[in-house]
């Protein structure tokens, strides 16, 4: 009796460690890929308690979520002949579990190899100017060259590469510090000229109203005194009106052109009693002749 209840106790813990071994909980983000002997069974297991063959069969549990993999700084030679250190991550994720375990051993540690190398040669082919404006078009090429042998061969599939830094050498950093400089120079000037020839044209316009308008110069004339005595400062304005200085210009034009056509006129006293030259505007010095 004694030895019967022995057997039946081994029996049960047997089929109890045999049933243990047989169910195995998959979660929601993986699957189970089924080796029979070492065999692959076609069918995935998917999420939930699952049974399986106890001894013959053994389960892999494979995770379908997005995994972030740090690529190492690579030093590599841009195509004009730059040297920079980058650094980049990659996001890739499972798309068939089969073909991640059964056609390559280890592919987290693959991506990152491949990751590597990529970088390498999409660097080789970008310039410095390229690498340093326009990354987005870097990820994306970096991204295309890491999907064709991975996706096909090996189930995966690689969402997203991002460039995270870019060393550069100091003398380079001095030199781009250099051409920054030169270019935001280069603009205020323009910035500058351009307000100039701007302000030009105003005054342009306004010299041409005021011209029309005899009375605008008059009152901006008054403006401008207003303006500086506000400043109470022992400055004095005296407004001179500039028609008087272009009629004095006139006078001596009038006076040199008729010095060199004409002789000087007598002093004596009998020039006071010659005819007067009646065709001399009344501005200018009459000439008397004798």
């Amino acid at each position: 009796m004694v030895v019967l209840i022995t057997v039946l106790v081994v029996v049960v813990l047997i089929g109890l460690i045999l049933l243990a071994m047989s169910l195995h909980d998959v979660q929601q983000y993986e699957r189970g890929v089924v080796f029979r002997f070492g065999r692959l069974l076609p069918n995935l297991r998917q999420p939930g308690l699952r049974t399986i063959r106890p001894i013959v069969d053994r389960m892999r549990k494979v995770s379908i979520q997005t995994e972030v993999l740090g690529v190492p700084a690579q030093g590599a030679i841009t195509g004009d002949n730059v040297t920079v250190t980058v650094d980049a991550v990659v996001y890739f994720r499972v798309l068939d579990p089969v073909k991640a375990l059964v056609n390559v051993h280890d592919y987290p540690s693959a991506v990152s190899q491949i990751a590597q190398t990529s970088l390498r040669s999409v660097i080789g082919r970008a310039d410095l100017d390229t690498l340093l404006s326009d990354r987005d078009h870097v990820n994306a090429e970096l991204k295309t060259v890491m999907d064709e042998p991975t996706e096909e061969p090996w189930g995966l599939r690689i969402e997203r590469v991002e460039i995270k830094d870019i060393a550069l050498p100091e003398s380079m950093m001095r030199s781009m510090s250099k051409q920054a400089e030169a270019e935001r120079e280069r603009r205020a000037r323009v910035i500058a000229a351009e307000g100039e020839f701007q302000a030009s044209q105003r005054l342009t316009d306004a010299a041409a109203t005021m011209a029309n308008t005899p009375g605008a110069l008059q009152l901006r004339l008054l403006q401008t005194v207003v303006d500086v005595s506000a400043e109470k400062n022992s400055t004095l304005v005296m407004p001179f009106p500039v028609e008087i200085l272009r009629f004095f210009d006139r006078v001596a034009g009038d006076t040199a052109t008729d010095g060199a056509g004409h002789a000087e006129p007598d002093t004596g006293p009998d020039a006071r009693t010659g005819p007067v030259d009646e065709n001399v505007p009344p501005d200018r010095p009459r000439l008397v002749h004798h």
